[in-house]
């Protein structure tokens, strides 16, 4: 696998939060993004996608990942807050990602490769964590209809952090659920990860989210 695979992996799965597939220019100084102002409706959806991740405790499926070279890729997914998630990769790559807890470990079979990245330097920290916030370092810049939901888009508050995320809800019968998420880094390439499949469930099982560096990995 190659480091843009890896890269492209990593963002992909971990879009929800945002923070590290936007790319941070070296400038000196920081400024932020001015808050959007959002009318009655549009904060409501806000309130109600923040509420819905919030109470999302524990959930698996399938999915299905398009990167900016059109090369789709699916598996299956487990998350179980705070702190934890695994995206198991369908063969012929077989690649797992796991986030324990602490830091999100990476495994490639075919390369036998393993990388290891703190859950706090990704964009699963925000996602993962015990208090979602989409109004302070991540901010929502805009807010979209859809005929069946709406998506929102968000971007690090700060000047000197590019790129973007859009998440899209479904809303059924006032039941909301999370479809997809496409991030655009900086350099204007996109990997959108569709949620093929969502089954809510009470817990999962702790042996999920272990994934030690296996021996004879080459890194």
């Amino acid at each position: 696998m190659t480091q843009y695979t890896k890269r492209a992996f990593i963002a992909g799965l971990a879009a929800l939060a945002a923070t590290p597939a936007l790319a941070q220019n070296k400038t000196t100084g920081t400024t932020f993004v001015r808050v959007p102002t959002f009318g009655v409706e549009d904060q409501a959806r806000i309130k109600r996608a923040t509420a819905y991740l919030q109470a999302l405790s524990a959930a698996s499926g399938r999915f299905e990942q398009t990167d900016s070279r059109g090369r789709v890729t699916s598996g299956q997914w487990w998350l179980q807050r705070p702190g934890k998630i695994r995206f198991e990769y369908d063969a012929p790559y077989s690649v797992l990602v796991v986030a324990d807890g602490k830091n999100v470990n990476m495994w490639d079979p075919r390369l036998k490769s393993f990388d290891q990245y703190p859950l706090s330097f990704t964009p699963l920290s925000l996602f993962l964590s015990k208090q979602i916030r989409l109004d302070q370092g991540v901010i929502v810049t805009e807010v979209t209809r859809t005929t069946d939901g709406f998506r929102l888009k968000a971007r690090d508050r700060r000047k000197d952090v590019e790129g973007a995320i859009t998440m899209t809800f479904r809303d059924q019968a006032g039941k909301l659920t999370l479809g997809d998420w496409t991030v655009v880094d900086a350099q204007g390439k996109s990997t959108r990860v569709n949620l093929l499949t969502l089954n809510t469930a009470a817990s999962l099982k702790p042996s999920l989210f272990v994934l030690n560096k296996p021996s004879g990995s080459r890194n």
